[in-house]
């Protein structure tokens, strides 16, 4: 059960590594493959990450907004299909295939298209170099998705398409006991493949110790995959949310305002389903993200 949202320290400031649902409706910048969207705003965001007074850091605006306005959007710092959906969506941007790719692998999964396949040359013949079947059997029977996420990104590390301190500026969560337990046993599954595999260097026994850092336990979710993001890792949840995020087609998530916002206003999205009720809300914010809700809606009792 690994990372989940590296949000804020003190209220938790677990990474968003936010679900990306089958039938969500948004986008963020462009995703290792996905091409250059002409919708998305031009320029920097309208946004800057301050300190918040309760929460940690948190996104504000740094103009007025008008609802419905796409605020920006952001390309994962690494994503990864979940085990059950490998054939069903491109292996690098998360795209839904629609039978008709020519790029499928021998090891049977496929990319939406030469900048997928070409973006991820390196990571993907690392990974096809390594034998993940117990890895992935565990995250298939444990009902995992955020592992694969760890996986992926030491692969990328190893190929040199990223650093290992790419995540460094994010802040670990508060983890319970047995949580970090079960992060142990999956931790100890992932060094023995790269071990096997004789590629258990320093790179990898950092990546190790840092996504140890910020890694929460989620269970698996209707969702095509998974992904870590960077400027929306920084959003603040709020069960009353002012901004939400949606998915059109990849993994490239887009942030739009649910109603007008004020130049200065602390954006917020919901890290749940908002229409449950408080105590489930409450229950689930805590054994998924570490923290009690105080937000506005939960201290009303609605």
């Amino acid at each position: 059960m690994l990372a989940s949202r590296v949000r804020r320290a003190c209220s938790l400031r677990s990474v968003e590594m936010l679900h990306l649902r089958r039938l969500s409706t948004v986008n963020d910048r462009t995703p290792p493959s996905a091409a250059p969207d002409a919708s998305s705003p031009a320029g920097p965001p309208p946004v800057r990450v301050a300190i918040t007074e309760t929460a940690g850091r948190g996104v504000f605006t740094t103009r007025s907004i008008g609802s419905g306005e796409l605020i920006h959007s952001a390309e994962p710092v690494v994503c990864h299909p979940s085990v059950d959906d490998l054939p069903a969506v491109c292996y690098s941007c998360l795209k839904a295939l629609d039978g008709s790719e020519d790029r499928r692998t021998a090891a049977g999964v496929a990319f939406c298209g030469e900048r997928c396949m070409g973006r991820s040359k390196g990571s993907f013949e690392v990974e096809m170099g390594i034998d993940f079947s117990a890895y992935h059997d565990y995250c298939r029977s444990h009902g995992l998705k955020y592992p694969l996420l760890v996986k992926r990104l030491a692969c990328m590390v190893l190929a040199g398409e990223t650093r290992v301190e790419c995540l460094d500026v994010l802040q670990p969560a508060y983890l319970p006991m047995g949580m970090i337990v079960q992060i142990e046993e999956e931790f100890a599954l992932l060094k023995r493949a790269f071990k096997a595999a004789g590629l258990m260097d320093e790179r990898i026994a950092c990546i190790v110790h840092s996504l140890r850092r910020i890694a929460a336990s989620v269970e698996a979710e209707t969702a095509v995959g998974n992904a870590v993001y960077m400027l929306p890792s920084f959003y603040n949840h709020d069960c009353d949310p002012n901004t939400h995020i949606i998915w059109l087609e990849s993994a490239v998530a887009r942030l739009k305002a649910l109603r007008e916002i004020q130049p200065g206003e602390e954006l917020r999205i919901c890290y749940i389903d908002a229409s449950l009720g408080r105590d489930a809300r409450r229950a689930l914010l805590y054994q998924g993200f570490g923290f009690q809700c105080n937000c506005p809606r939960c201290l009303s009792g609605d």
